[in-house]
């Protein structure tokens, strides 16, 4: 792959402000536009795609080239999975304030698209403007989520279904001259953790997030990895994440998922595994139960194609749709009354760097015009209580949207849980 050579001209600048102008010109061209950051990493990637391309619902991910894909939580007219070829892939260090790439492509768009980067460092913008999808979602009242939840305790009570997990969105205005390139840096600085990404394009719109859950992944040493994470509680300051006391309701949601997994790897007939936990895990303001498993491709040799294997079969998960899969679907379908689109679905860069990481797409926000779409989700199970179910969602929205300084949320709201 040729190296771009990044030229003295863009050493006036910091990284900052040349990821910023990367955006605005991507924007600007319709062209989409995807940075990321992975768990416990520092250097950013960015990648930059002239034309993105809708892909089948089995996607093969061990033949794709470089790119990102994004997947909502169902395919649908509006909601299509797309894949974000990498036809422009920079990695940015902005401790060392470095940043270079490789041009993927040989399309006379990539000398366009440096034209108009110069000129967007040149001219730059106070207000930013990103895309927009041509999508409605309305907001969740928080009688209408208490209900919903009412109504799946009793459709669990009266049917064979383990677990359903209703989800709501809220509508929040975004404060004054709105940066998403600045708040993904401000996510990836106060979630280390968390894979935290910016994707923005014109069928998708504008994602921002910083999710805690890995769906699939295969590292360069070709090791594949998935999670059980489930059960959620506040981190109250100074608290040690070991000493965090689960209730039953969590314990057993979170075993569920684990069942799950287990279940999909029987389905491929894949025995040898490893699975570690379940512990607790810290999540910016919160707490959930993990299990990690773990796979060595280079012992299973019979299962060349166990990433997109397991991504289709896992998908949508338990923590994410409910168990079994086809009722609580069924029910989040007739009564959920809108519109998921990418929430709960899943994203990530595929053979980037000779990896795949392919996250749940949680803790996320989507942006309108001068609003924030945000959206959280909360298990269910007979044992439930629908007020802590609402404030469940309320600390999970939270995440984002108050490192992004979009919503205030008063510290007693979730006293005693």
């Amino acid at each position: 792959m040729p190296k771009l050579l990044i030229e003295s001209f863009y050493t006036e600048f910091s990284v900052s402000e040349i990821i910023a102008a990367l955006f605005k010109t991507a924007v600007s061209k319709q062209f989409s536009f995807s940075a990321w950051r992975l768990p416990l990493q520092e250097n950013l990637q960015i990648s930059i795609t002239f034309q993105t391309e809708i892909i089948p619902e089995n996607f093969p991910l061990e033949n794709a080239p470089a790119g990102f894909i994004m997947h909502p939580f169902s395919v649908s007219e509006k909601n299509k999975p797309y894949f974000l070829k990498a036809d422009l892939l920079f990695e940015a260090d902005l401790k060392a304030e470095e940043i270079s790439g490789d041009d993927l492509t040989s399309s006379p768009l990539a000398d366009d698209f440096f034209s108009a980067l110069k000129a967007a460092l040149q001219t730059p913008e106070t207000d930013t403007k990103w895309h927009i999808a041509d999508s409605e979602t309305n907001a969740t009242p928080r009688a209408g989520f208490e209900e919903l939840v009412e109504n799946a305790i009793h459709f669990i009570k009266k049917s064979e279904t383990e677990k359903i997990v209703p989800s709501r969105a809220a509508e929040k205005h975004l404060p004054p001259h709105f940066s998403p390139v600045n708040g993904f840096l401000k996510l990836t600085q106060q979630y280390p953790l968390a894979f935290v990404s910016l994707v923005s394009a014109p069928e998708i719109g504008t994602w921002l997030g910083a999710s805690p859950e890995i769906l699939v992944q295969k590292d360069r040493n070709n090791i594949f990895k998935t999670m059980a994470l489930a059960g959620t509680q506040k981190l109250v300051s100074g608290q040690n994440a070991a000493d965090a006391i689960w209730r039953q309701k969590e314990i057993e949601e979170q075993s569920m998922v684990v069942r799950y997994i287990i279940s999909c790897f029987k389905k491929i007939r894949l025995r040898e595994y490893v699975e570690t936990g379940p512990r607790t895990a810290v999540a910016g303001n919160l707490l959930h139960l993990r299990s990690d498993f773990c796979v060595n491709l280079n012992e299973q040799t019979d299962f060349p194609t166990l990433t997109s294997d397991m991504l289709h079969l896992l998908h949508p998960t338990s923590a994410v749709c409910g168990q079994p899969k086809a009722a609580a679907l069924a029910f989040l379908n007739k009564h959920e009354n809108y519109d998921r689109r990418y929430y709960s679905g899943y994203l990530g860069p595929v053979n980037v760097n000779a990896e795949t990481a392919v996250f749940v797409n949680l803790r996320c926000l989507e942006l309108r015009q001068n609003e924030a779409i945000l959206y959280a989700g909360a298990g269910v199970t007979q044992d439930s209580d629908p007020q802590k179910e609402w404030l469940e969602t309320e600390l999970k929205m939270q995440t984002v949207a108050k490192a992004l300084q979009i919503l205030t949320m008063p510290d007693d709201t979730a006293t005693g849980y």
